[in-house]
């Protein structure tokens, strides 16, 4: 049972640091948000240099990770591409919460001929091919880390309007809504003060979640080389080196890995927000 005199945030606090997994996504995220922010500073060559003999294998003095078909660092690629991969993630996820709140809230909220004319737009986009709808997107812009942030949040926000639409279409039948239209609130404030706030727990865990399918999306635009290529990515060195996996397999490894384990510890705590913020859980 709950604690008297906690806040259901701090309830679900308490139910996440009981989730291990939860935990190790945390400490996972942690490790590599360190290494983002601290890494550049300390090791600071440029990941477009070419600092040693091409393919040389992990292990050697001057470059630990090796080097790529050209003869680039890998742990220096590693290090400041993770920090443009992991930016769009976050960017991308954003503007997929800001549009599908934006349009769920209306279409749960007013119900009607809003909710089916926002409904027939929701089923537009759900319908198109997301990586050819952005890689459309890209192409008739100049690739940048802006166009392809946009390109992602742009195709991937159905599914977060989707379910702040059936949270609004639940929250609002409920009395402290009725409550306060009855004093005369506001649309706008019902739906920003009164019901948005009761939704958000189920809108964080997917913003969180949203966050590594957009870094996932990244990579794979930076794969077909429909990024920026003048900024380094994790993607970016997947797709530059894969036609030489057999010879350089750490070129691709590398990268793969830590993408790999920045999408774990999403999905970790991502997880363990959606088991905090379960009810039935924190009664437990």
């Amino acid at each position: 049972m709950a604690e008297a005199g906690r806040s259901p945030w701090q309830e679900a606090w308490a139910v996440f640091r009981r989730n291990r997994a939860a935990l190790i996504g945390l400490a996972i995220l942690g490790v590599i948000g360190l290494v983002l922010a601290v890494g550049p500073l300390l090791y600071r060559v440029d990941p477009f240099d070419i600092v040693g003999a091409p393919m040389t294998p992990p292990g050697d003095p001057d470059v630990l990770l090796g080097t790529d078909y050209l003869g680039r660092d890998i742990l220096a690629g590693l290090v400041r591409g993770g920090r443009p991969t992991v930016l769009v993630g976050i960017c991308a996820a954003m503007i997929t919460t800001v549009i599908g709140i934006t349009i769920g809230s209306l279409s749960g909220y007013y119900g009607r001929g809003t909710d089916r004319m926002l409904g027939r737009v929701v089923e537009f986009f759900q319908v198109l091919p997301a990586l050819l709808f952005a890689m459309v997107l890209i192409t008739l812009f100049e690739p940048s880390l802006l166009t392809v942030t946009l390109a992602i949040g742009v195709v991937a926000w159905t599914g977060m309007a989707r379910l702040t639409r059936a949270e609004f279409l639940r929250i609002r039948q409920l009395d402290f809504v009725r409550s306060a239209r009855a004093i005369g609130a506001s649309n706008a404030r019902i739906i920003l003060a009164t019901i948005l706030p009761n939704a958000l727990p189920p809108i964080i865990v997917s913003a969180t979640l949203a966050t590594g399918t957009a870094i996932l999306f990244e990579a794979g635009l930076s794969f077909l080389g429909l990024t920026d290529p003048n900024v380094m990515s994790w993607g970016l060195m997947i797709g530059s080196s894969r036609n030489y996996l057999r010879e350089a397999w750490w070129a691709v490894t590398f990268p793969g890995l830590c993408i790999f384990l920045t999408v774990l510890g999403i999905s970790l705590v991502g997880d363990g927000l959606n088991d905090a913020f379960n009810p039935k859980l924190r009664q437990r």
